[in-house]
Parts: structure tokens; sequence; C-alpha cells
């Protein structure tokens, strides 16, 4: 949508009186940090009904409103858009002449939800706005039950596992009619690049939300009657045990959507209102990464690719959960392998294959434990190791030693920056010694989205958001930087895709004698900046000032380092 149009809506009403300034002021704040559409964040926020929402919407973009209360679109127009198409933009065809098909949508920003009917149609589409939830009931009572009746596979493969093991026929014939519903929430994640699917129920509706780019989105949901069915399909699909609703259950799916291979991380755990389910999507081909591609510096890039060659040592990723430590992980493999030394992983799970890497899956049920599995795998001769995670005294004393004893481990650690991962190390019980003698490098990161390439546009920051980058940076940015204004291809945010900033710490004789004398981790920081190491603030300042990402990003992924 144009900032005007959205300037207009927001205008139209704070003119009604239906929104103040300081209310207007605090919507923009939250559509700068999270790129939702101003018109969705004043609902959320409380501040105007969805009602006055759209209607402003509707004003400011010269589209009508209509009122679907016991409307029944007549079959022969509904049978010009495919069910599919109508369930997944929550889109209802009402009526056709002269070559015009009138629509009605609740989202006047899903211009790719008009594109679309009107290349399917080939006629004209003139759009109405209208209720969320009146749309929704009339698409599943015009669409559902087309969906669930095609109950053929389409594009969506199970690679492996036989469903006629299931005992429970009566419960199997069930699920056989939502069969395509949960294949089309799987493809339509797919097509959207998100990285997770949440399927939750609430007290009185079920929500289906992909997580994009880091950020979740909610997507059209099917009623909350069909979360059992749902669920259960999931479960035979992941074989576990569909007549367990009281424990936690996790699973995997071997996938095989729209020609393209994915493996499904399954979690089910029982909520109050039912069983939540949280999908984990693995694209074989996106872990394809060369490291000149995960957005290190220059000068890192080579110190890096210094560390990861030598011969032996430990060598860590850190930083939280989804912050793309695997993937650094298994582009630094992929740039040093040879089929003249040996590679074995011991990972939970093992989330991509790696040609000519062993790769070993942790089985806690049976006693296949990191440390268990690292004790065995040193046995095989090895020439090079990563462990998926040191998360234990044990785990990191094989490591070590293996290290010491010349293997080149690498692993990963939950720490908020690469010199906190040494003290990690030590409160988990490894000596001093042993650390600095075994560690050769540690890089800490961060994923931050990057600026759409299709709405990409120069604006003049803020005066406190220039002084503060000067202030960190150590260098006055330009006068203009870059945003994204938002438009189909990215949904709107601004952002599409995502870039890794880094924190790269070598070690050398300098910070060993520091860990010998348990120097602290603030103490380490401030010796290895002063040796030139750039924190992660720093690098995502300089992805900010080349055009990469924004200052909002940066802000809410680091935080301000200690000078």
């Amino acid at each position: 949508m144009e900032t005007t149009q959205l300037d207009r809506a927001t205008s139209i009403l704070r003119e009604a009186g239906a929104l103040t300034d300081e209310q207007l002021r605090r919507a923009q704040s939250e559509h700068v940090r999270t790129g939702h559409p101003l018109h969705q964040i004043v609902v959320r926020l409380g501040y105007v009904t969805e009602e006055q929402a759209r209607e402003a919407m509707g004003k400011a973009l010269g589209i009508p409103t209509v009122d679907l209360r016991g409307v029944t679109p007549p079959p022969e127009v509904t049978s010009l858009v495919p069910a599919e198409l109508a369930y997944r933009h929550q889109v209802v065809p009402l009526e056709q002449e002269n070559n015009t098909l009138t629509v009605a949508l609740a989202d006047p920003l899903n211009l790719e939800a008009l594109d679309d009917v009107r290349m399917i149609t080939g006629q004209h589409v003139r759009p109405m706005l209208a209720d969320r939830t009146e749309v929704q009931r009339v698409v599943e009572e015009s669409y559902m039950q087309q969906v669930l009746d095609a109950a053929e596979v389409d594009d969506v493969e199970v690679l492996e596992g036989d469903e006629e093991d299931v005992a429970d026929l009566e419960r199997m014939a069930r699920e056989a009619l939502v069969v395509r519903l949960v294949n089309m929430i799987l493809r339509q994640a797919v097509q959207e690049r998100a990285s997770d699917i949440h399927i939750e129920p609430f007290e009185n509706e079920m929500k289906v939300r992909y997580r994009i780019d880091g950020v979740l989105h909610e997507v059209p949901a099917p009623a909350k009657r069909l979360l059992p069915a749902i669920v259960s399909r999931i479960k035979i699909l992941a074989d576990l045990n569909i007549a367990e609703h009281r424990l936690p259950q996790d699973g995997r799916i071997p996938l095989l959507i729209s020609g393209r291979e994915m493996d499904v991380r399954v979690s089910i755990v029982p909520t109050l209102h039912g069983e939540s389910v949280a999908l984990r999507l693995l694209d074989q081909s996106s872990i394809m990464f060369e490291l000149e591609e995960l957005g290190f510096c220059p000068q890192d890039l080579e110190q890096w690719n210094d560390v990861i060659h030598r011969a032996y040592g430990i060598i860590l990723a850190t930083g939280p959960t989804g912050s793309g430590k695997t993937t650094t992980l298994y582009a630094s493999l992929r740039q040093i392998f040879t089929s003249e030394r040996k590679f074995i992983t011991i990972e939970d799970p093992v989330e991509y294959r790696l040609d000519g890497v062993n790769q070993i899956h942790v089985r806690t049920k049976i006693g296949l434990t990191f440390a268990a599995g690292l004790r065995h795998i040193v046995r095989q001769d090895p020439d090079v190791l990563m462990v998926g995670e040191i998360r234990d005294h044990e785990t990191a004393d094989i490591a070590v030693h293996a290290a010491l004893t010349g293997h080149l481990v690498f692993s990963t650690l939950h720490t908020n920056d690469a010199p906190g991962a040494i003290t990690r190390l030590m409160d988990m019980g490894v000596e001093s010694y042993l650390a600095a003698s075994s560690l050769e490098g540690i890089v800490a990161q961060r994923l931050v989205r990057r600026i759409c390439k299709h709405c990409k546009e120069e604006y003049e920051p803020p005066l406190e958001f220039r002084q503060l980058i000067e202030q960190e940076l150590g260098a006055e940015p330009p006068a203009r930087l870059w945003r994204g204004r938002g438009c189909v291809e990215c949904r709107y945010t601004g952002y599409s895709g995502r870039t890794g900033i880094y924190e790269l710490l070598v070690m050398n004789d300098e910070i060993r004698d520091m860990v010998l004398r348990h120097a602290s981790t603030g103490e380490i920081r401030q010796r290895a900046i002063l040796q030139g190491m750039s924190g992660l603030r720093q690098d995502g300042w300089r992805k900010v000032v080349d055009g990469t990402t924004t200052i909002e990003e940066v802000i809410a992924v680091t935080q301000a380092e200690e000078r």
C-alpha cells in the first residue's frame, strides 16, 4: 500500500475522533518496529474497532464495504474461483456481470489475491471490504467441503512411513478428509518461505501462523472444530500416538512439496484448549550457502577462513536459538571438506544432509547423548568433528580432550557474545588452562532481516539515530539511509530474507593469558575490541550504512555495547 493511503486512512480515523494524536504516534512507532500495517496495529492496540478501521481503509482506497451476514453466493459464481485460492486468500466471489467479478475480502492490502483472481478468471475484479469473520464463514460454507472432499495428496508426498500400520481404521477414514487441508497448509508455508508453522488452539478459534524471516504472520485458519482431525493427521504422518492427548510428543515427517525435499520436525504439546502443533520446515536445498553468502565482513571472513582451516582445536558458534549457528557451521564444514579427511557430526537433530560426512542423530531415550556419541566417535579415527551443542561438563570435557589430541572440533553454545563462551565453558567445569589451550576461534551471531529490494527507498533518519550510529560505529553515517516501503513481494513488511551480523574472537597469546588469569568476560571483551574485534552492534551498523538492513532491525536483535 502507498504511504499516502496509509496516512489518509489514519487521517480519516483521527478526524472522526476515533484516534488521538498520541495513539497515532504509538501506532506509527509500532509500525516502524514490526512492519505490520497501521490499520491492523490500531485494531490490535484496541484504539479502534475492526469495523472502524475497515471503513477508513475503504474510504482511503475508494473501496466500498459490504455486509456478508445472510449472504450465500450462487454456486455458478463461486465456481469461477478455485477453492484453494479462496481459502488461501480469504476472498469470496459475490456476483458476476458484464465480465466483471465482484469479490469480498477482509484485507485491503491483499493485492496478490486480486491479481490471482484476475489472472485465473480472466475478468475485471471489483473488490469490496467485509468483516473478517464473515468472510471466513462464507469461504468455509462455500468451499471447505470441496477442499475436504478432494482428498488426493496433490504435490505433497510422504517420502517414508506406512499409514496402513494405524489400527484404528475408523479414525483413519475420518483423517482422510483433511489430507488436502493439511497439504494446503504445508504447501502455502513453503511458498511463503516460512521456517515454522504454528497451529494453535484457543477458546473459540484456531490460529495458524507462519514464521517468515524470524517474524510470525497469521494466515487464514480452518474452523476450530477441525483441529482434532488436523492434529491426528499430523500425528499419523509423524508416526506418533494419535490416542495420546495428555503428553507432549515429538516426531518428523520427510516430505516432497512442489518438488522440494523437506524434513518437517513435529512438536505437539497439550494446552488448555487443545493440542498445539509446531512444525519446523527444513528445506534440504536452503542450507547450501557458501561462507561468502552469510554476511561476514571481508576482514572477519578472512580471519574465520584462517581459523577453520587449522589442524586442531575447538571452534564455537554462539547465539540464541534461531540465530543461524548451524548454517554457519555447515557452510564452514563445506568450505574445508576434502575426501582426504574423515568428517563426523553428532546432532540433535540432524537438520541437513552433508555429502561425504558421517552424521549421527542423538537418541537420548536409548542413551545416545552428545557425550556418549562423542566418546565413541573419537574412536572412529575422525579428523574433523561437529557436536551439535555443548550442553554439559561431560560433553565439554570430551570435546576439549579431542581438540588437544589432534582433532578439529566444531560446536555451538548459547551465549550472548563471543567472549562469554569462554566463561560459559569454565562454568561447565572446564579448567582454565584447558580452555585456553583448546579454543581457537569463537563467532557470535544474530540474524537481521534484509530490506526488500522491490520497495527499497531512501529516507532521512532521525538525528538521534544518526548520533547513535556515529557513537557506536566510530564513523559518521550518511545523511540518508535505506528502508523498505512495503509491497506485495514482502507482505508489506519492508523486508525479504535475512543475513547475519557477526562478532569474531580469534584466540591469541594475550587472550589466552587472560583466560589463565580468570579474567572476566568484560575484560576479555575490552581487550579483544582494542585488538580489532568488531561487536555485533558495529557489524549491524555497517549493514545499515550499506543499505542491507535497517536501524530498527539492529536495535531489535542487539544490545548496546559497553565501550
